[in-house]
């Protein structure tokens, strides 16, 4: 008897590791995995820190460039079917639908379509406006990124701010614009945001906080104080939106990414899943409130466990109970490694327990975070991995009682 048919549409981290992990559960399962990229999926971390500075400053060429943001993986050219280049452009009770019209027979279809940058809706200077997002994007921006050039990146969130930091590595003018009164200040909160704020002025780069852009003109950016910044070529790093068009009629509630529930089953759809950045779940170790989670670890916490539930339904075997990752997050920023687990946003209170926040990028610090007196967060920024080990699992072992109740 022939396996399921399970059309994986997204070619990404998160679509690749749930088709190792469906293999792996399922081998005679018939694995299609849909990407809109010419690529084969890769590692996007990179693009905003080496991959960047490797195109513009390096010599790297094109193949040594995709060739570090390779994702390592056991899976050959049999065990799954690849579609790429072509996007999904819809789902029907029959399987998926192709931009080009042909329909793709699925017995499951897992989302893993994950995000794409938000845009300014302005008009002007769009031949030098870029985002990154992809590889692609990094070939286009790395032409502009000369010494001496002038270049203003819009909104100081994590990518504005590796941006930012490779920019001044490699010699360019930066000026960093964001909306809110601290860059990071969501992820790191008030304390933090606020060294790092210095941290980037003493590296050079103009930071303008409490700012938006009202407009563009001519090789510049006007801002909503009438202050106008001349620029060479502009980043816009504006935070994202989910990839979930293609489900529209699904059934699937996507107010916000896809709604899932802790098997990865999409709320209201029959035999969809969601895996990665546009997955939105409740985690038991912190609330029952459902999230998107966009941190490199989720699209493999998320690949596994919707694996495991296809397993569970075609074959019968029972299911573990209960979905609750630990989530972490890094940036590398000017040589110091910013690391993160746990929910730090969602705190009530910060607390520096080694180190001294006006010192980072020169001595290690490490923060606690904590909401109604209880541990739910660690930061460590330039922090050996020893170290961040013995945090990290002090962290754990707090939040253990909570993933159990």
């Amino acid at each position: 008897m022939a396996g399921p048919q399970i059309t994986i549409v997204g070619a990404s981290l998160a679509g690749l590791r749930t088709a190792e992990a469906l293999r792996a559960s399922l081998p005679d399962a018939s694995i299609t995995l849909i990407g809109d990229e010419p690529h084969a999926p890769y590692n996007r971390p990179p693009l905003s820190k080496e991959v960047m500075e490797g195109f513009a400053g390096g010599g790297m060429s094109e193949d040594e460039a995709f060739a570090r943001l390779s994702l390592r993986s056991k899976l050959s050219p049999d065990d799954v079917q690849m579609r790429l280049g072509m996007p999904a452009t819809g789902i029907d009770p029959n399987g998926v639908r192709m931009a080009d019209g042909t329909l793709i027979p699925s017995d499951w279809v897992v989302a893993a379509t994950g995000i794409r940058p938000r845009r300014l809706p302005l008009h002007g200077n769009e031949s030098i406006r870029h985002v990154l997002r992809g590889f692609d994007d990094a070939r286009a921006l790395a032409p502009m990124l000369r010494p001496g050039a002038r270049m203003v990146v819009i909104g100081a969130g994590f990518i504005g701010c590796e941006i930012a930091a490779t920019g001044r590595k490699l010699g360019l003018h930066v000026t960093l614009i964001e909306p809110g009164p601290q860059p990071m200040l969501r992820a790191l909160g008030t304390r933090v945001a606020a060294a790092m704020a210095a941290l980037h002025r003493r590296h050079g780069v103009t930071l303008l906080t409490g700012r938006a852009v009202e407009a563009f003109t001519p090789g510049k950016v006007i801002l909503d104080d009438g202050k106008e910044i001349e620029a060479d070529v502009i980043v816009e790093a504006l935070g994202s939106l989910p990839n979930t068009e293609w489900l529209t009629g699904s059934g699937a509630d996507l107010s916000d990414g896809v709604l899932v529930d802790d098997r990865m089953l999409a709320t209201g759809a029959r035999n969809l899943l969601a895996v990665g950045d546009i997955a939105r779940f409740a985690n038991p170790l912190f609330d029952d409130v459902p999230r998107r989670v966009e941190h490199w670890c989720i699209p493999g916490f998320s690949a596994r466990r919707a694996a495991e539930t296809i397993a569970a339904q075609e074959t019968g075997a029972p299911q573990l109970p209960g979905f609750a990752p630990l989530p972490s997050f890094w940036s590398d920023q000017y040589g110091m490694r910013v690391q993160a687990f746990g929910a730090p946003a969602l705190a009530e209170t910060q607390t520096v327990i080694e180190g001294d926040l006006s010192q980072i990028g020169e001595a290690r610090v490490i923060i606690e975070y904590a909401r109604g007196g209880a541990l739910i967060g660690v930061i460590g920024l330039g922090a050996l991995p020893a170290t961040i080990a013995k945090h990290r699992a002090r962290l754990t072992a707090a939040l253990s009682p909570k993933e159990n109740a």
